[in-house]
Parts: C-alpha cells; sequence; structure tokens
C-alpha cells in the first residue's frame, strides 16, 4: 500500500533563468515586494530545491523565497561537462542574485556544500549579504602541498573510470524504492516526507525506473586541494552576522574518522568576524528534514 502523502502548504512554482548558458532551474515561494528581503536557499550535494519545502512550509511569516536547483541537479542541466568545479557555484550564484535582487541585499542560507559556497561567496561579495544562515557548511580537511600529484591523478582516473560508465548512479523499481532509499541513510525521515521527496529527488524513465536527478559526475573527486589559509582569509571579509547551525549528531567524526573533527570547524570559524553557533537536538546532518520546525524558527529569529 503506498505510504501517505507529505500534504505541501505553501506551493512553489518553478522558473526557468537563463544563467552562463544554462537554463537554471528555481523553486519559488511567495511574491516579491518593496517591503521584503529575499531569502534565498541553497540546498547541498546530492539534493534539490524541493527539499526545503517543509522548512518553508514551517516559517510563521509571508517570505520571498528563492531556491535554485544547482547546475546538474533537479531540472537544472549540466551543460555536458564531465565534472564540476566549486568556483562555478560561486558564479552561479552570482548571477542569480543579478537576476533576483538586483542592487539589493539578500538574506541566504546554504545547507552542506551550499553552506560551503554561501560562507565563501560571503567572503567575497559582502555588500550582497545581510545575514547570512550557514547549515553545516563544515568546509573540507586541510590540506599540504605534497599530495597535490595524488590528486591529480585520481581525479584523472576517476573521469576515465566515469566513462567507461563505471560511476553511474543507481536506479530504482519505483518511487516507493527511491523514498526506502532515503529513510534507510536518514532513518530520521517519516514515511510521508520520504515519498513526497522521492517524486522531486528522482524521475521516472521511459523504461520505467527512477533515476536520481544528479549527474553521477559530481561523484568525481575535486582536482584541487582544499586550502585551508585561503579560505581563513576569506571568512575574515564575512562582514555581516553569520547564524552557524550543527545538527546534535557529529558528522564530521562519521564521514573523516579524525581527519577533521568539530573543534576543528569551531576554531576555523572563529575567524568569522560576528558569527553566532546554534545546535538542533535530535537532528542528523538534513537537519532541513529532521526538525524543520526548529529550524524556520531560528531562521526567522535570526533574519528579523
Amino acid at each position: 500500500m503506498m505510504a501517505q502523502m507529505y500534504q505541501v502548504k505553501k506551493q512553489a512554482r518553478s522558473e526557468f533563468v537563463p544563467i552562463r548558458n544554462l537554463q537554471y532551474h528555481v523553486q519559488v515561494w511567495g511574491e516579491p515586494s518593496p517591503d521584503k528581503i529575499p531569502l534565498v536557499l541553497v540546498h547541498g550535494w546530492m539534493d534539490v530545491a524541493a527539499s526545503y519545502q517543509f522548512v518553508v512550509d514551517a516559517f510563521s511569516q509571508d517570505h520571498y523565497i528563492i531556491a535554485p536547483d544547482w547546475r546538474g541537479y533537479g531540472q537544472t542541466g549540466s551543460g555536458g561537462v564531465d565534472n564540476f568545479w566549486f568556483p562555478d557555484y560561486l558564479a552561479d550564484l552570482d548571477f542569480l542574485l543579478d537576476h533576483y535582487a538586483p542592487g539589493s541585499q539578500v538574506n541566504l542560507v546554504g545547507h552542506s556544500l551550499g553552506g560551503n559556497v554561501v560562507m565563501i561567496y560571503a567572503g567575497i561579495r559582502p555588500e550582497r549579504i545581510r545575514r547570512l544562515v550557514n547549515l553545516e557548511g563544515f568546509g573540507m580537511p586541510a590540506t599540504t602541498p605534497d599530495q597535490a600529484p595524488k590528486r591529480y591523478a585520481k581525479w584523472m582516473d576517476e573521469l576515465k573510470a566515469l566513462h567507461r560508465g563505471e560511476m553511474e548512479l543507481k536506479a530504482y523499481d519505483s518511487a516507493a524504492g527511491v523514498a526506502r532509499r532515503l529513510m534507510k541513510t536518514n532513518p530520521r525521515l517519516g514515511e510521508d516526507k520520504a515519498h513526497w521527496l522521492a517524486t522531486h529527488w528522482a524521475q521516472e524513465n521511459a523504461d520505467g525506473k527512477w533515476a536520481i536527478l544528479g549527474q553521477s559526475a559530481h561523484k568525481i573527486s575535486n582536482a584541487q586541494l582544499y586550502r585551508v589559509e585561503e579560505v581563513l582569509e576569506i571568512y575574515k571579509r564575512i562582514s555581516m552576522p553569520v547564524l552557524a547551525v550543527e545538527a546534535s549528531d557529529n558528522s564530521l567524526d562519521l564521514w573523516w574518522n579524525g581527519k577533521f573533527t568539530l573543534a576543528q570547524y569551531h576554531e576555523r570559524i572563529q575567524a568569522v568576524p560576528n558569527v553566532e553557533i546554534a545546535r538542533i537536538d535530535d537532528a542528523g546532518h538534513m537537519m532541513h528534514h529532521d526538525q524543520p520546525e526548529v529550524l524556520a524558527t531560528l531562521i526567522e529569529r535570526f533574519i528579523a
């Protein structure tokens, strides 16, 4: 029997915006008006803009909300590339703000990969942002220059594996199969939300299989090293107030096994001149699914 589907309270509309030779898919809630500061929500790795629906539904106020599918995710194409570069997200966001908020500031929220994007963007274009909310955009472990040769080799080897068809994302027999996968990855995710998300996170192909709406090229390692010294210099230039939200589950320990810790992340974000740390209990990395009401309250308090 099909599970009860999550009932949306605030309906999004889809817009397609020409950005850097791509048709960018953007979810929009609410209407622009002179008294509303646009609220821009950007998603993380292997996620989609629709993923913010539960938080949007939990907001107590009427906001004008803009949430793009990053390049190669959801309904935004990839332009045929076989790997993705971090600076492209920064430029895409810059063009997106030119379109939706020319000459005015926005409140900007980013989760995970999106959190890393908004933190870097905020240090490069601080004048464009009024308030910044970073949802577990931790950054990456520190690297040393001697790691470069192996990193470039790994990148090239993974590109070859992609072109041999060895990095394809798994397809599912049904939307219910996608929902089960989502609940397996996140045990806190309710069945109603999982079934709703599945229909936005994947789509049915001509063969009846459900394919994830994320390019497998996103799995390829970055060719360039993550340089903490550069990141810290950018953090120092973040002039607006920042709210750094983390979940009670410590994902860094799980992902990095001691190579990058929560304590190291806390040390790094002290470079940001005006930062407040908030924690959400009974939540994992997908906090916008686990505790949307708590997160919505935090965001609205901070941007008020």
